[in-house]
C-alpha cells in the first residue's frame, strides 16, 4: 500500500550525496595564500608567470602547496597556496622582490589570501564554499552615486561637436550652434538652410530628436533644437554606471582585493564591497582615483634604436612601459583624455579589427591642427596612473583627421576592446559622490559567523528533540528530513555560489523552522485518521495526502511574499529573500517526498501494521461526544 518506486529512492540517495557533498566544502577551512594581480593597466597576468612565481619561491627556500591561474571578477589573477601564515609572510617578501625589479614602480601586486581547502577532484565538479559577506568576513562598504547629469553634459558635447563637423563638411552655414543643459540649438539666416540641415542631422544623428524652432515674429530666430531621446539617454546613463564600474574593478584589482564586489544599484548607484580592507580612508582614495589619458606626438628626431643610454632631446620624454615601447614622444601632449568622449572596438576597411575613437570640438580642432602636419609620423596614447606613464600605443598618422578618427594594428577583436575600454576608463564616464561608508572588523565578522552557526545548530537540536518526544518514531522521521533539507539548501547556495551574509544565515534558521511546520501537520493528518478508526497504512496513506494541499497552499503564499521581497529589495534584503524562496522549495520537497520515502521504508512493507509510533493519540470519550 505504502510503497515507492525505486527510482524514487534512488532520487532521494542523489539527493543526500548532492547535498552532503556540496555542503562539505563549507567545514573544511581555508589556508593562507598570495594573489599575484598585474600592478599595471598595460600589464596582464596570464598563466606563462606561473613558472616564473614557482621559480622564485624554490630560489627563496620557500615551498608551496600549489600556484593557480584564476580569475577574480573579470580579472586574471594567480593565487599561491602555503602551509601556515609564517611561510605566507617570507614568500610575500620574496615575491614582491622577485616580481618588481624597481621596487618604487612594481609591475605586479601581491596581496595576502586566502584559499578553501576544497579537494581538487571536488573543485573540478564545481563544489566550493559559499563566498563570505561583508558582515560575516569584515571589509568596508561604500554606496557611490553617479552624476549621470555629466554623462548627459558630455554627450550634448559631443553632439555640438558632431553637428559642427558635419555642417562644415556639407558646407552649410550656420549663424552659431549653442547649448544648454538639456538641448542643443543651431540658428540659421534663411528657412531653405535649415530643411538641408534638419534633413542631414536627422540622417546622421540617429541617438537625437532634431526639431524646427517657432519663428516668433518678423525678426525672430531660424534655428534647429536638438536633444537626446529619451531611449537613447537611459542607454548612455547605463554606459556612463558601467565604464565607472569598469574603471572601479581595474583600480580595485590593482591593489589585490580578493573578491571584490562592485555592482550596479538602481539607475545611478554603485555598491562597492572591499572584504578585508580595513582602512577606509586608503579605500575612498582608491575609488577616487583619477587616470589621466594623453595623446602625444613621437619625437622623430631620435635615429636608432632606444634604450637606457639613448640620449633624450629637451622637451621630450623616455616611455618604456608598456605596447610599442620604448618610445621618446614630446612632452606637449596633442589632446589630454578629457577629449575623449567615446571608444569603440570595430573593424576598418579590410575587416580587421580598429578602435574608432571620438573627440569634442576643443580636442578635435587641436588634433586636426596635429595631424595636417604631421602625416606618416608616429602618435602615442600614453595612460598617466599614480604619476607614472604607460604606452597604450604607438600608431602611424594615416592622413588628416580631427573629431573622429581609427587606431589600426590591433591583433584581435578582444585586444581592440581592450583598448577602446582603457581609453574610455582612462577618467571615470562621470563624477561619483560617496553616500555611505561603513567598516566591519574581522573580529565581529567571526562572532557574527558563531552567532549564526550556533542559533542554527541550537535551533536544529531543540526542534529534533521536541519533535522525537512528542512524534516519537515519526519525529524521527521529520528530523531526518529536516537534516535533509538543511543540507540540500545550503548544497544548493554552495553550488550557486552565493554569498552568505548575516540575511541570508536568518533565512536558513527561517527555514528549518518552515520545514517542520509541514512535517507536523503531516503528523497530526495520521493521528487524526488513526483517531478515526483507519488502519495504520491507511492512516499513513490519507495523512500524506490530505496534508499535501495545506501545505502547498501555506508554502506558495509564502514564496509570493518572498518573491515579491526579491523583486523589490535590495542588499540585505534581497539576500534574505534569495535564501527564503530557496528554502520553501527545499522544505516542500523534503518535508513531503523524503519524509514519506523515509515513513514508506519502514512501516511500507509490514502487510499486517498493527501500530504505529506516532505519540498520544487521544480518542474522545463516549460521555464527550454526547455532549
Amino acid at each position: 500500500m505504502n510503497r515507492y518506486p525505486l527510482w524514487k529512492y534512488i532520487l532521494i540517495l542523489f539527493t543526500l550525496v548532492f547535498g552532503t557533498l556540496y555542503t562539505l566544502p563549507n567545514f573544511l577551512g581555508e589556508s593562507p595564500a598570495l594573489q599575484i594581480n598585474s600592478g599595471k593597466t598595460t600589464v596582464k597576468v596570464e598563466s606563462e608567470l606561473i613558472p616564473k612565481i614557482e621559480s622564485i619561491l624554490k630560489e627563496g627556500g620557500v615551498p608551496s602547496a600549489g600556484v593557480n591561474f584564476d580569475y577574480s571578477g573579470t580579472q586574471a589573477v594567480i593565487r599561491a597556496r602555503f602551509a601556515d601564515t609564517d611561510t605566507q609572510f617570507k614568500a610575500k617578501a620574496i615575491l614582491e622582490h622577485g616580481l618588481n625589479p624597481d621596487q618604487t614602480d612594481p609591475i605586479y601586486t601581491v596581496a595576502f589570501s586566502k584559499l578553501p581547502n576544497t579537494p581538487k577532484w571536488m573543485q573540478k565538479i564545481h563544489a566550493l564554499p559559499m563566498v563570505l559577506g561583508l558582515d560575516l568576513q569584515g571589509g568596508a562598504h561604500f554606496l557611490l552615486k553617479v552624476d549621470t547629469e555629466a554623462v548627459l553634459k558630455n554627450k550634448l558635447a559631443a553632439m555640438q561637436a558632431s553637428v559642427r563637423s558635419s555642417l562644415k563638411d556639407k558646407e552649410i552655414k550656420h549663424a552659431g550652434i549653442s547649448r544648454d543643459s538639456t538641448t542643443v540649438t543651431v540658428k540659421f539666416r534663411d528657412l531653405e538652410t535649415r530643411v538641408r540641415a534638419r534633413e542631414l542631422l536627422s540622417r546622421q544623428m540617429n541617438e537625437a530628436n532634431v526639431v524646427d524652432v517657432p519663428v516668433t515674429g518678423t525678426d525672430g530666430d531660424i534655428s534647429l533644437q536638438l536633444s537626446v531621446k529619451p531611449d537613447a539617454l537611459v542607454t548612455l546613463q547605463n554606459e556612463g554606471v558601467k565604464q565607472n564600474i569598469e574603471a572601479l574593478s581595474k583600480r580595485i584589482a590593482g591593489i589585490g582585493v580578493t573578491e571584490p564586489l562592485i555592482q550596479q544599484q538602481g539607475p545611478d548607484r554603485i555598491v562597492v564591497q572591499l572584504p578585508g580592507v580595513q582602512d577606509v580612508a586608503q579605500a575612498k582614495s582608491i575609488i577616487g582615483r583619477t587616470a589621466t589619458l594623453e595623446v602625444r606626438l613621437v619625437d622623430e628626431t631620435v635615429i636608432g634604436p632606444i634604450d637606457d643610454n639613448t640620449t633624450v632631446p629637451f622637451g621630450s620624454e623616455l616611455f618604456k612601459v608598456g605596447r610599442g615601447g620604448p618610445a621618446i614622444l614630446y612632452k606637449d601632449p596633442v589632446v589630454t583624455g578629457d577629449a575623449i568622449i567615446g571608444a569603440m572596438a570595430t573593424l576598418d576597411e579590410n575587416q580587421q579589427p580598429a578602435v574608432s575613437i571620438d573627440l569634442n570640438s576643443e580636442g578635435g580642432r587641436r588634433m586636426g591642427d596635429a595631424t595636417r602636419v604631421n602625416v606618416g609620423k608616429r602618435m602615442a596614447f600614453v595612460l598617466f596612473e599614480k604619476g607614472k606613464g604607460e604606452l597604450l600605443q604607438v600608431a602611424t598618422i594615416q592622413g588628416h583627421f580631427s573629431n573622429k578618427f581609427r587606431t589600426n594594428g590591433m591583433r584581435t577583436s578582444s585586444e581592440a576592446a581592450e583598448l577602446a575600454l582603457l581609453l574610455r576608463s582612462g577618467a571615470l564616464a562621470a563624477p561619483m559622490e560617496v553616500i555611505e561608508e561603513r567598516t566591519i572588523g574581522p573580529q565581529l565578522g567571526k562572532e557574527n559567523i558563531r552567532k549564526g552557526i550556533y542559533s542554527t545548530m541550537y535551533g536544529f537540536a531543540a526542534i529534533a528533540v521536541f519533535m522525537i518526544i512528542y512524534y516519537m518514531m515519526f519525529g524521527f522521521f521529520s528530523v531526518t528530513a529536516l537534516a535533509m533539507n538543511l543540507l540540500l539548501l545550503v548544497g544548493i547556495l554552495s553550488t550557486l555560489q552565493a554569498t552568505l551574509t548575516l540575511p541570508g544565515m536568518a533565512a536558513i534558521a527561517l527555514a528549518l523552522g518552515m520545514a517542520i511546520d509541514a512535517n507536523v501537520l503531516i503528523n497530526e493528518r495520521i493521528r487524526e485518521e488513526l483517531r478515526a478508526g483507519a488502519t495504520p497504512q491507511h492512516a499513513i496513506l490519507q495523512g500524506f495526502d490530505r496534508a499535501w494541499a495545506t501545505i502547498l497552499d501555506s508554502n506558495v503564499t509564502t514564496l509570493i511574499v518572498g518573491l515579491a521581497l526579491w523583486a523589490f529589495g535590495s542588499g540585505p534584503i534581497k539576500a534574505f529573500a534569495i535564501v527564503h524562496c530557496l528554502g520553501i522549495l527545499t522544505s516542500i520537497f523534503s518535508a513531503v517526498f523524503v519524509s514519506r520515502g523515509v515513513v514508506n521504508l519502514w512501516y511500507g512493507r509490514q502487510k499486517k501494521l498493527a501500530s504505529v509510533s506516532i505519540g498520544q493519540i487521544w480518542k474522545p470519550t463516549e460521555d464527550a461526544v454526547a455532549k
